[in-house]
């Protein structure tokens, strides 16, 4: 059984001295430690959840956020290990029965900005779905309202078919901080949307999915992990080499509107981003590009 505590702050005051005592660390790593762990707690109040009650769903979330805000990859694997290490102490305290962290793989480091697909990579993707199934029909539209709406994979997995203004040409997600915003679509996604939805019960929809639009043939709704093999069994399919994920599809959304012209307000709000700071790092994935400009036409480096 799990013990209770009274505080948060309690709770990281044991696992401080923990680090101190029993672990014997050095005073900037377990600073290090404790900073990632408060920022963690921080994000879990802002979802209203418990940290005794934290899934693994919810660590991965964390940590894709972190990519999100263009978090070096370095940086996320120090902070998934500071994650586990707070966990494990958790589990050794008998705070919690199973430690959620046990799973969590730390990403590759290496790379400072997101991959991108290009749009002929995004076409090459859709490609390799087999139309003629249920998977094929539902696929589709997955690829098409990740990449032409730019939601995030917790958003996708929880859209709601009365949240669909498919004559009106947009959609109402709830984002983070249960926020909700409208998002247009794009008349290939609406249409594939459609088609989806004339076989989307055929074998059933499980009690209280009823309203959740995108579902397995079990008639339950799919898990972010689920989405993450969907993709990457399409991308290896349609011979794609890149490391991808939902979030490179929500990624390449954005800079192809940037690259587009589009104005960095109207994505912010488009992607959901409680600040534009958040944005701008799709302004630093256009910069090389920029850059490679000026020096081509520059007369100093002519």
């Amino acid at each position: 059984m799990t013990r209770s505590v009274s505080s948060v702050e309690r709770l990281t005051e044991a696992y401080a001295a923990y680090l101190q005592l029993e672990r014997g660390m050095a005073e900037n790593t377990r600073i290090g430690y404790l900073f990632d762990v408060q920022k963690f707690i921080a994000y879990t109040s802002t979802q209203n959840k418990e940290i005794l009650n934290v899934t693994t769903d919810d660590l991965r979330e964390f940590i894709g956020d972190l990519h999100d805000l263009g978090i070096a990859p370095r940086s996320q694997a120090r902070i998934v290990s500071g994650l586990k290490s707070f966990f494990s102490f958790l589990k050794l305290e008998n705070y919690i029965d199973e430690n959620p962290a046990t799973l969590l793989e730390s990403p590759r480091t290496g790379k400072h900005l997101p991959d991108i697909l290009s749009v002929e990579e995004i076409d090459a993707l859709t490609a390799a779905i087999d139309e003629g199934s249920f998977e094929g029909l539902r696929n589709q539209a997955i690829i098409e309202v990740l990449y032409g709406c730019g939601l995030r994979v917790s958003e996708l997995i929880n859209l709601e078919i009365s949240k669909l203004y498919l004559n009106d040409g947009y959609l109402v997600v709830t984002g983070k901080g249960n926020k909700q915003r409208m998002v247009p679509m794009s008349e290939i996604s609406i249409e594939l949307i459609r088609d989806y939805l004339t076989i989307r019960g055929e074998n059933g929809v499980k009690p209280g999915e009823e309203n959740i639009l995108f579902l397995n043939r079990r008639g339950k709704r799919l898990t972010r992990q689920m989405i993450f093999i969907i993709i990457r069994r399409l991308a290896e399919a349609a011979g794609i080499r890149k490391e991808i994920s939902p979030h490179t599809l929500r990624h390449s959304f954005a800079t192809h509107l940037l690259e587009g012209g589009a104005n960095l307000r109207a994505i912010q709000q488009m992607l959901g981003h409680e600040s534009i700071a958040t944005t701008e790092i799709y302004l630093h994935l256009d910069t090389t590009q920029l850059r490679d400009e000026i020096l081509r036409f520059h007369p100093r480096n002519r």
